[in-house]
């Protein structure tokens, strides 16, 4: 089993900046895919950013040069880096492993505008 454990949420005006941070422990060495998805109130979880053991990344479109997503291997930490930071970004952000597929607890993010 992979234990998952995110933090760094909280409230940030638009524009401002957040850095969320997931652990992960147990038995890794399957693990090839970390990231980020995230859900916003009334809609489905939808991918962020994901990052590869060899570093090979994917974004959402809607992401795409405002956010990155640094992994530490060493340390089997995944990160997301979000910048200019928009109202829209308000989710549930849960952290991501595969394969198999775990999943975070999820950490609250919330732009004011």
């Amino acid at each position: 089993q992979v234990q998952l454990v995110e933090t760094g949420g909280g409230l940030v005006q638009a524009g401002g900046s957040l850095r969320l941070s997931c652990a992960a422990s147990g038995s890794l060495f399957s693990t090839l895919v970390m990231g980020w998805y995230r859900q916003a109130p009334g809609k489905q979880r939808e991918l962020v950013a994901t990052v590869s053991r060899g570093g090979a990344t994917d974004y959402a479109t809607s992401v795409r040069g405002r956010f990155t997503v640094p992994r530490d291997n060493n340390k089997n930490t995944v990160y997301l880096q979000m910048n200019s930071l928009k109202p829209e970004d308000t989710a549930v952000y849960y952290c991501y492993t595969s394969p198999p597929a775990n999943w975070g607890q999820g950490t609250q993010v919330t732009v004011s505008s």
